[in-house]
């Protein structure tokens, strides 16, 4: 079931979308006779004892049983799945936990506080790119927290072999706040209007590149802020349309659910599931969350093109033949083909995101620079700053 009552001619927009068939396909129970292998279903929410299916996670025939199910639940079912003890070494996650607040407290004396997508920059602390930060900090370490069998498969499950692992700290302090209830990467971290663009079936594919995920590095009460879940709010395909409306925020608020984690559990989620950080009610809880960013291996491109020095070569021209009449459409194409025109990936250190969502790319940079007229070493300084900030 995944009805959609108002038509849609092709793209998704948020006028069209209604409240009352999104609430029909949330407004659901799980089956057991869908999630055989859980131990438990709180809340809609299935549950996987990891170190009860070592056997299963060890042996191929039966590790695909279970990453299909675990698929069905991403996609069809819940939409979210924990699995406790995923990792089991907690020597490993409380090194991580030492290296991680080192880290925090050197960024935060070099650099204050960092931006963060879905909350206001200052209402916790973040590191981008833990995965690597972790593996120069102690490549042994690093070693022992990834190797997880279950979370492995989990990825596989949702991707196929050759994903690609990606991580970013979060640590939300007591009092912090919780955030706003979204879908995630990639739709979900593009403006609502830059959303719109993209046709219905693009809206389909952006959940199936990416998995959401997290390791819990302490125990996570409620009272703490696990993160705030929706089941079978993936199912709403003009979702990436509809989760700006706070009208289905208001509906989240009231039928979401959280699931309290223990130090070594994992959360995993479909991207499109409509979810959000908990407030941090508790007294003395540091809530510090590894959360897992896990791309496709198809997101790239066949070939690797300098697309700096092609914007450098034609600004000029670009410039020339836009004083000279072209159409915006005319211009909007010509940079299509020239200029990188998506965020990602870059370094959020130095590339923060803006307004919460997604850093400047060179495409609309390009386009800034020809229609206000820049001289071509201004839009070459400010293209090269622009480099220096995605690689440094």
């Amino acid at each position: 079931m995944n009805k959609i009552t108002k038509p849609f001619s092709g793209y998704y927009s948020a006028e069209a979308c209604a409240l009352t068939d999104f609430a029909e396909l949330v407004l659901q129970d799980i089956n057991p006779r869908d999630v055989p292998n859980a131990a438990e279903t709180p809340r809609n929410v299935p549950v996987y004892d990891i170190p009860a299916l070592a056997g299963m996670l060890e042996a191929p025939d039966s590790r695909r049983v279970l990453m299909a199910e675990w698929a069905r639940v991403l996609k069809n079912g819940a939409g979210v799945l924990v699995l406790r003890g995923a990792c089991s070494d907690i020597d490993a996650i409380d090194k991580a936990t030492s290296l991680f607040d080192g880290i925090i407290a050197r960024e935060k004396a070099e650099k204050g506080q960092g931006a963060d997508h879905f909350a206001a920059a200052g209402s916790n602390d973040r590191i981008w790119n833990s995965l690597q930060k972790l593996c120069e900090a102690d490549p042994e370490a690093f070693l022992r927290y990834h190797a997880s069998l279950a979370i492995d498969a989990v990825c596989e499950a949702w991707l196929g072999p050759n994903y690609q692992m990606t991580a970013q700290v979060n640590v939300v302090h007591p009092g912090g706040q919780a955030q706003q209830a979204h879908r995630d990467y990639h739709l979900g971290f593009q403006t609502a209007e830059v959303s719109a663009l993209y046709p219905a079936h693009v809206h389909d594919l952006s959940p199936l590149l990416t998995l959401q995920g997290g390791i819990a590095h302490g125990d996570t009460p409620i009272e703490s802020g696990p993160t705030k879940l929706l089941p079978f709010s993936q199912l709403y395909r003009p979702g990436y349309a509809a989760w700006r409306r706070e009208d289905f925020r208001a509906f989240f608020e009231t039928h979401h659910v959280q699931i309290p984690l223990q130090q070594g559990d994992a959360l995993f989620f479909n991207p499109a599931l409509f979810h959000a950080a908990g407030a941090n009610s508790s007294a003395d809880i540091h809530r510090m969350v590894n959360l897992l960013q896990v791309s496709s291996a198809f997101g790239r491109a066949m070939e690797t093109v300098d697309r700096a020095k092609m914007s450098q070569l034609v600004f000029p021209s670009l410039k020339r033949l836009n004083g000279d009449g072209w159409s915006e459409g005319k211009l909007d194409a010509a940079i299509a083909a020239t200029a990188e025109g998506y965020s990602f990936p870059t370094n959020l250190d130095s590339d923060p995101p803006v307004n919460g969502l997604a850093p400047q790319s060179q495409a609309p940079l390009l386009k800034e620079a020809v229609t206000g007229n820049w001289s071509e070493d201004d839009f070459c300084a400010a293209l090269a700053e622009q480099e220096k900030r995605r690689r440094a």
